[in-house]
């Protein structure tokens, strides 16, 4: 299952950014976009793919406004693109 994660700090790495998922399951991959027209800058989120969905929906349910650095978290399931 996939999610999208919002209100990251934008100096947060990937592997950061696996590590604290991880607290809430096993974590297949972590990607911050970046902005490739600003120095590969982050632009704030997300996206963490979890292959087991019940461990997704916990991390929807406990990471969703947890802080990290200075920001709050958005956490919801992704949606498709259109």
């Amino acid at each position: 299952m996939k999610v999208h994660v919002g209100g990251l700090p934008y100096s947060l790495t990937e592997e950061e950014f696996a590590e604290f998922f991880s607290q809430a399951g096993e974590v297949k991959s972590a990607i911050i976009i970046r902005d490739k027209f600003n120095n590969n800058r982050s632009k704030g989120f997300g996206f963490v793919e979890m292959p087991n969905e019940e461990e997704a929906l916990a991390a929807i349910e406990k990471l969703n406004g947890a802080e990290v650095g200075d920001r709050q978290m958005v956490v919801k399931e992704a949606r498709p693109k259109d």
